[in-house]
């Protein structure tokens, strides 16, 4: 008797643990306050939003220091050419492959895939997409447990040519596009690998391995080195003619534990993708 007298006044003492957030997918984690924040942030900025109102601009945002995580975006599902920066199409394709048993992750893929995505290597693009083949790669991206390319949500990222001169063009079923990407897309890419959701745990942590670190220290990074060096990047970009395109995972310390896209067609598109970091941090962590 005295013993379980002991346990109930043991429970009524010791608080309970509240159960953890579910994880849900990012389309449910639109936050309200944060979706008005950044819509302002745009609209604020005369040059923005009017490549926003002309679907020139698209940006996404994921508060992943919130419990839960907190998403917005502007022109979220909105597709544009982004150079280089569907390279993680192929990141990810590759290691599909390697799970099917299509491909062998050997010293040689390692490196092709470490060149593709941390200096941009067109070369070993072409090589990792050519041991993939283009039509296995974009059926890998709508593949239903994925759905990073898809047709009821403006589109995704889609690889529909060698990062060469020769080869065939395939543009994505919506917008013709080659290299394309929206912003949600890129973000997803980012939330599922940093939820251990792309392929498995493993996987997921073996395609962070390759974007970690970037090789080349412009746009996001270039903002990043300055005012947060010790935070750990995940980064891939992309650059053609007037298209510029950014993208990074930061895990840093306290607030500044993020994922931010950015994609706009401008011929000053680099310098507006530095300071969109740098207004998208005052929004994430108000002075």
């Amino acid at each position: 008797m005295k013993r379980l007298w002991f346990v109930c006044l043991f429970l009524l003492v010791v608080p309970q643990t509240a159960a953890a957030e579910p994880w849900m997918p990012l389309y449910q984690r639109v936050d309200q306050p944060l979706q008005a924040a950044l819509t302002n942030l745009v609209n604020g900025n005369a040059k923005w939003r009017r490549l926003a109102q002309r679907k020139r601009l698209g940006v996404c945002v994921v508060d992943l220091s919130s419990d839960p995580p907190r998403f917005a975006r502007v022109n979220g599902n909105e597709m544009m050419y982004a150079a280089s920066l569907p390279k993680i199409a192929i990141l990810l394709s590759a290691y599909m492959a390697v799970e099917r048993g299509d491909l062998t992750l050997d010293e040689s893929l390692r490196t092709d895939l470490d060149a593709m995505i941390r200096v941009s290597s067109n070369d070993a693009a072409t090589r990792v997409l050519d041991r993939i083949g283009m039509t296995q790669l974009n059926k890998d991206m709508r593949d239903p447990a994925l759905q990073l390319y898809d047709t009821t949500r403006g589109g995704g990222l889609w690889v529909g040519k060698r990062y060469a001169k020769a080869g065939t063009r395939v543009g994505d079923p919506l917008h013709g596009i080659s290299h394309g990407a929206t912003p949600t897309q890129v973000c997803r890419f980012y939330y599922l690998a940093a939820t251990g959701r792309l392929i498995s745990p493993q996987r997921s942590k073996q395609i962070l391995s390759h974007l970690v670190d970037p090789g080349l220290h412009h746009k996001f990074v270039s903002q990043l080195d300055r005012v947060a060096p010790k935070a750990k990047i995940y980064r891939k970009s992309g650059t053609w003619q007037d298209f510029h395109s950014d993208s990074v995972l930061v895990r840093g310390t306290q607030w500044r534990d993020y994922i931010l896209v950015g994609l706009v067609q401008a011929n000053d598109g680099e310098e507006v993708l530095r300071k969109l970091l740098l207004s998208v941090e005052d929004v994430l962590h108000p002075a």
